[in-house]
């Protein structure tokens, strides 16, 4: 399936505990970023709306929607991506998953190795090497403890750049970084770029990277003490 690019896009990231939506139309961005925390179902559609009146578009109009494909907050990115399959199939859109790791990376834009690091919850950060420079990624999506984050072997620490909210923890990364994120006209651009491939509304999927969502409480008692 192949997106139209030539035609307005949606962009929707709700993998964070912010609302982010955009509509690129006629070399233009409309969008709005705000916290919505737990009642991002209650105004995603309200919000896709009023960008939809001030673009002049309607969802037939769309040459694609794009959305976060995670890692990220599991109910937030259920929803991202339950509204872009809902509003993409009656019109047979495409759909653009771009991994949001990927978005946080182009943070730090030409740049040979970038660490882009997320909070995962749980005493955890999601992780991936990256060579914005090159577009090319330089490690697996992975997760765990701060600690572990390794560099890897063919590049240098003087070399290495951070960036995402996992600087803003006061868990200790291999690099210093800022804890800048990315908003939904951000993963607009990368889907622009043609990298990233289009699919049906029913092949979209979410990129997962951990195997359990939650801890019981004495899974979390026990990395508590382990930690200590």
């Amino acid at each position: 399936m192949q997106a139209d690019f030539s035609r307005p896009f949606l962009a929707i990231d709700t993998s964070t505990a912010f609302l982010s939506l955009a509509v690129y139309h006629q070399a233009r961005y409309v969008s709005r970023h705000v916290a919505a925390n737990n009642q991002q179902s209650e105004c995603i559609l309200p919000l896709i709306h009023e960008l939809f009146v001030e673009a002049g578009v309607q969802t037939s109009d769309l040459g694609a929607i794009v959305y976060a494909q995670g890692p990220g907050a599991f109910t937030g990115l259920r929803i991202g991506i339950g509204v872009a399959q809902g509003l993409a199939a009656p019109f047979h859109i495409p759909l653009i998953g771009i991994p949001c790791l990927d978005a946080v990376a182009y943070g730090v834009p030409s740049h040979a190795c970038v660490l882009a690091a997320t909070d995962a919850r749980m005493g955890e950060v999601f992780y991936v090497w990256f060579d914005t420079l090159h577009h090319v990624r330089l490690s697996d999506y992975q997760v765990g403890k701060a600690a572990e984050v390794v560099l890897p072997k063919d590049r240098a620490l003087e070399q290495a750049q951070g960036v995402g909210n996992a600087f803003a923890l006061a868990e200790s990364l291999p690099c210093v970084g800022t804890p800048q994120m990315p908003t939904a006209v951000d993963y607009v651009k990368l889907a622009l770029t043609g990298r990233y491939a289009a699919t049906s509304a029913a092949q979209a999927e979410l990129l997962y990277v951990r195997n359990k969502i939650a801890l019981t409480a004495s899974e979390q008692a026990a990395r508590k003490a382990a930690s200590c």
